[in-house]
């Protein structure tokens, strides 16, 4: 069940996304020009998400796909183009707006079904494979270990997902940001120690038969993630 801390932080995202954030997160996801510090995070999303997709079968025909806080879709077509059958959820109804403006006409042999919630509702259904590309890094340990402990109990192949390493660039830039006023804060990015995430989740999900696979992080400027599998064996 969804905690408080949660639910107030997917409501910060929701909110942040759809007012402040949506114009900025377009141009992030297009090929408009942007300054150099947004063009370092664009170039870290487009490694990461390069990064994932490896992760999955090369054909992903007939393979049911969740793609856990899709943005503006990008790695959702992706995977449509190899055959998989996506469904691509987000907060944000802007940012699903203008991902399903992006994707019409997507030529390949999957599709995509777009749906505005939460990512944990279960009537998404169950899925081979799920990808949460950057859409926990807001949440604190205990909080994504129970997002993850349920997303593994609706998928059967492997769960790709990535967080914020708990490095001293990233524990600076927190700090600082609670220095601005409230108003002007983006969402705050949780950094998480990777060796306590670790532990965390090999304790709620080894019963179930998931193991932890590889791990690789990315880091281009401004642009820190960090990439895990579960993966059963």
């Amino acid at each position: 069940m969804p905690t408080i801390t949660y639910r107030d932080r997917r409501h910060e995202l929701e909110t942040y996304f759809d007012r402040t954030a949506v114009e900025a997160w377009s141009r992030l996801t297009s090929d408009a020009p942007v300054g150099r510090i947004r063009a370092t995070v664009r170039a870290g999303r487009d490694t990461m998400r390069s990064t994932l997709l490896s992760w999955l079968p090369e054909d992903l025909s007939g393979r049911r796909i969740l793609d856990a806080g899709c943005g503006t879709g990008a790695l959702a077509m992706e995977a449509a183009q190899r055959g998989a059958d996506v469904v691509a959820v987000d907060l944000s109804p802007q940012l699903v707006r203008l991902a399903r403006e992006r994707t019409a006409g997507l030529a390949g042999t999957g599709r995509i079904t777009f749906r505005v919630g939460d990512l944990l509702d279960p009537l998404l259904g169950r899925f081979d494979h799920v990808v949460a590309m950057d859409s926990l890094i807001h949440y604190r340990t205990d909080d994504m270990v129970r997002v993850l402990s349920a997303l593994s109990r609706q998928t059967s192949g492997s769960l790709l997902f990535t967080f914020a390493p708990k490095t001293p660039l990233l524990v600076m830039m927190h700090a600082a940001g609670r220095l601005f006023p409230r108003g002007d804060r983006a969402p705050a990015i949780e950094p998480v120690g990777e060796r306590r995430l670790r532990t965390r989740l090999g304790t709620a999900t080894a019963p179930d038969g998931w193991r932890l696979g590889r791990g690789l992080r990315v880091a281009r400027g401004f642009y820190i993630s960090q990439a895990l599998e579960l993966v059963r064996p």
